[in-house]
């Protein structure tokens, strides 16, 4: 599986909107995207302007999906301007050991 971790600083007047607009995003990546398994939006508590992405996708093929896909172009294009920096990092996640489960959400 790939793994997107992305880090955003916005630009402090337009924090509301971005938020508005990732949330946004991250849903349609998980409603419409067959290979999106999990999108994690996550802001930083001590600032408000920093906001983290996880991003979990089946293969390469469905990263280069999302970065096509209608939602993530418009998304990117209507929020270019609020960005003061952005840095993505690629992972690959690794299995788990045989018999490891995860725990269910609280």
């Amino acid at each position: 599986m790939e793994v997107l971790v992305v880090e955003f600083h916005i630009h402090p007047p337009r924090v509301a909107a971005f938020a508005q607009a990732i949330a946004d995003n991250a849903r349609a990546s998980l409603e419409s995207e067959h290979g999106c398994r999990q999108f994690d939006v996550c802001r930083d508590p001590a600032d408000e302007g920093c906001f983290f992405l996880y991003e979990l996708y089946d293969d390469e093929a469905a990263v280069q999906a999302h970065l096509q896909s209608p939602h993530f172009l418009q998304m990117n294009t209507q929020t270019a301007g609020w960005v003061a920096s952005k840095q993505v990092w690629r992972y690959r996640r690794m299995p788990l050991p045989p018999g490891a489960v995860g725990k269910p959400a609280a």
